[in-house]
């Protein structure tokens, strides 16, 4: 079959070559569309179940949602595992499946059961699936800015609820449309909110409560239709509008009649523009911001969907307000090209080096050239395998190329070509068609099968990384397909298009050119095998002890899964004690942040605190990811430091600072220990069982252990206990006397507290919640609150 296969390649030489068009061709048609990133990505397949349950506690939350979400989905169909948190307000349960499973079967799968699901949580309450993303999601991140002298259209300076307005209606609708973003999360500002802050003494004076005022709003604002009536020939549409359109119209709505006189909104409350309570914050150098995440969809190819979503910037910029830009703080694109960049020269160099060995042991350029020819047809070959098979091009996949494992089989083959050639020349003038294709055959069928042999026997060494599965499969499966794909292509081209190219373009006189060097190189070698031939027991015990030597070396050598990739930027977990407030928190932050930037080798700093608006990543406020981007390090005042040295620099810039604990890792690191382990280090000990108690003094015996550990850094307990809280004993024998139910209470508390929506107000596209809730003044004082009226039944008549 093999000599058919030489003997056709031979003859329809012409054939070869246009092969060899075709496989170009389609190399360049595919590396258009081939996936780039700098590692592949090892996130497994999950799916994230977000809940918001604003108001209620850790456990409240774990024993009324999480426990549900999690047990309904226990029995799907490909699930290996789940593992859940709660924290205030938020319940997130993660669903991890099989590897293989396809994400949208398993999110399909999922959405079946949410709707039983969401009937089982608490009023009010629904449990929503996380973006199709993966760890290597969060591509591109912006934050917005404002020049120093500009100012809003009433006059007024920008404040960060407005920045949060100009990015949740300007910004984010236009981004979400760039093809391969699923989600655009933001964190940091203020939600703008129509606020109406009712005063107790007003709100007693009139006998009004809460729900009176609530029920007032909702009544007061909405359009209502009323069909169509005909007249003249002609049909009209009638609509009786009644929404609300500013703060004046709110205030002026009327809650009830007392003593035949209307009480408006206006008696009992203040109606003004205000601000969400929020869950998170953002900061940047040292000031508050609004930072916005692209997340890509899952399989995208990320430099592409950056490159699109930096042109996209661009255009949204012309359409903001004067004084307002947009400040990329973070683009995949700028580690993709530094790992591709890497990887192309270092794939450059070593082609221009096998050509130019080539071209000094043949002797000959064509010869040269015919042989060299197979690396560039090989890599696009491998570049259409890839796109097809669904291999993304990075360090793992790229970097594993050994361009003189490609070109070995071809050397052989074109080596002995030439050599039977120039041997069949002698004493001749030329050789004739016939009998140039025939040496061609004879001498390609002369080599090829120890040629094939070789090059499969290297092919079968990379075979065993394909049984690896979980983490370790989904590194290094790119590698081997890549590599496997590249040796077979070029398997075929030495058994195709190398004999063909051979016979079609080595014509006319050729003469086998002993090289200087190689000839040496052979003397000596010839030497060297007849002295180890005759002293077979000399060299046996010298290399028995170098092997020895070599095991002993190895054995004192650290080990590591894989390299570290340096990412060229730091990420910094920031913690402090549970039970900071947010407000604080921000100021902690921007302390730390102004320290970190007096580093000469800092760029910029921004920060994420608490939870964003998607909850892909939630954090209590007292957590911080702070995001430290370097310059380029030629810029450095040292630039022989390395990354790790900067980090330290940083740690020590920043450890005078009280209150703060502080983990050292890299953007894209931190956020795949996240989503594989649930948690940010590069090791964690989890530790199972009912009693929490229990559980935290069996942590701190195992911490002690991993604190004797050579080379462990960092090592600590991670928060689960520590928040403080205020809790609200309701007095049941009073409650009864005055005929309330404890949901009564509960339902004012709430509003008064958190604040309770009581619709919305409409600004163009723009819509906005109107709040209740109590002034800032008197929700943060206990005492006050003691003073709050509750609504009585209509047989008490009053509050």
């Amino acid at each position: 079959m093999i000599e058919s296969i030489l003997r056709l390649s031979i003859e329809r030489r012409w054939l070869m070559l246009a092969l060899a068009i075709l496989i170009m061709g389609t190399g360049f048609y595919h590396y258009q569309k081939l996936p780039i990133d700098a590692v592949p990505d090892i996130t497994n397949v999950q799916v994230q179940i977000n809940t918001q349950a604003p108001g209620y506690s850790p456990l409240e939350v774990e024993q009324r949602i999480t426990f549900n979400v999690e047990t309904a989905f226990s029995g799907l169909p490909n699930l290996s595992y789940s593992r859940s948190l709660s924290r205030y307000g938020l319940s997130q349960v993660t669903l991890v499946f099989d590897e293989g499973t396809d994400i949208y079967f398993a999110r399909n799968l999922i959405d079946q059961r949410l709707s039983s699901v969401n009937q089982q949580l608490p009023a009010g309450i629904e449990a929503e699936m996380g973006p199709i993303a993966t760890g290597l999601g969060e591509i591109f991140m912006y934050s917005i800015q404002v020049k120093s002298d500009a100012l809003q259209k009433n006059g007024e300076p920008y404040d960060i609820i407005a920045l949060r307005e100009i990015q949740d209606w300007i910004i984010k609708p236009q981004l979400a449309l760039v093809k391969g973003i699923i989600e655009v999360n933001t964190i940091g500002g203020y939600e703008k909110q129509y606020h109406v802050t009712p005063w107790p003494e007003k709100m007693l004076a009139f006998n009004v409560s809460l729900t009176e005022i609530q029920t007032a709003i909702n009544r007061n604002n909405q359009n209502q239709g009323a069909g169509f009536i005909e007249t003249n020939g002609q049909q009209l549409l009638v609509r009786i509008p009644g929404q609300l359109q500013n703060t004046q119209d709110i205030a002026n709505v009327v809650i009830k009649t007392l003593d035949a006189s209307p009480v408006f909104i206006k008696d009992v409350a203040d109606v003004a523009i205000g601000k969400e309570l929020r869950s998170g914050a953002a900061t940047q150098d040292g000031k508050e911001t609004v930072i916005a995440t692209a997340m890509m969809l899952a399989g995208e190819n990320s430099r592409q969907v950056a490159i699109n979503a930096t042109q996209k910037l661009t255009q949204i910029q012309k359409s903001l307000p004067p004084g307002v830009e947009l400040n990329v703080v973070y683009n995949r694109t700028t580690l993709v090209d530094k790992a591709i960049a890497t990887v192309q020269k270092n794939l450059l160099e070593g082609a221009l080096l096998v050509i130019a060995v080539l071209f000094l042991l043949l002797g000959n350029i064509r010869a040269a050239l015919i042989t060299a020819a197979v690396i560039p047809l090989a890599m696009l070959g491998t570049i259409t395998g890839m796109v097809r098979t669904d291999v993304s091009a990075n360090l793992m996949s790229l970097g594993a190329l050994d361009f003189g494992l490609i070109v070995d089989g071809a050397v052989i083959i074109v080596e002995n070509a030439i050599r039977r050639l120039a041997q069949a020349q002698k004493g001749k003038l030329a050789l004739n068609k016939k009998e140039r294709l025939h040496i061609v055959f004879e001498a390609t069928n002369e080599v090829i099968r120890p040629s094939l042999f070789g090059v499969l026997i290297i092919t079968l060494v990379y075979i065993p990384l394909f049984s690896l599965s979980g983490v370790e499969g989904k590194m290094f499966h790119p590698m081997a397909a890549t590599v496997v794909m590249a040796l077979l292509i070029a398997l075929f081209l030495s058994l195709t298009l190398v004999p063909a190219m051979v016979a079609l373009f080595m014509t006319g006189p050729i003469a086998e050119k002993e090289n200087k060097a190689m000839v040496k190189t052979q003397h000596f070698y010839e030497r060297s095998l007849s002295w180890a031939m005759s002293a077979p027991k000399t060299v046996i015990g010298f290399a028995s002890i170098l092997v020895i030597s070599c095991v002993y070396l190895a054995s004192t050598l650290g080990s590591e899964f894989i390299p570290q990739l340096k990412e060229g930027d730091i990420a910094l977990h920031a913690m402090r004690t549970p039970g900071t407030g947010l407000e604080q928190a921000v100021i902690m932050q921007t302390q730390l942040e102004k320290e970190i930037l007096k580093v000469a080798e800092v760029k910029t700093v921004f920060s994420k605190i608490g939870t964003a608006e998607v909850a892909t990543d939630p954090m209590p406020p007292n957590v911080a990811d702070t995001f430290v981007m370097l310059k380029p390090q030629k810029q450095w005042p040292d630039p022989s430091l390395s990354q790790q040295d900067i980090s330290e620099k940083i740690e020590q810039a920043v450890g005078h600072l009280p209150g703060n604990n502080y983990e050292f890792t890299q953007p894209i690191q931190m956020r795949f220990n996240e989503l594989i382990s649930g948690v940010r280090a590069d090791l964690a000990v989890k530790i199972y069982g009912d009693d929490l108690d229990i559980l935290l003094a069996q942590a701190q015996a195992v911490l002690s252990q991993l604190q004797t550990i050579p080379g462990a850094a960092d090592a600590r307990i991670e928060q689960v206990t520590g928040l403080p809280m205020l809790s609200i004993e309701p007095d049941k024998i009073a409650l009864a006397q005055y005929g309330l139910s404890l949901n009564d209470l509960q339902q004012t508390l709430t509003a008064a507290i958190a604040g309770k929506s009581s619709g919305l107000m409409f600004e163009g596209d723009r819509r906005f919640h109107i709040v209740v809730r109590l002034p800032e003044q008197l929700r943060n004082n206990i005492q006050e609150l003691n003073k709050l009226p509750i609504a009585l039944s209509a047989t008490h008549n009053n509050t």
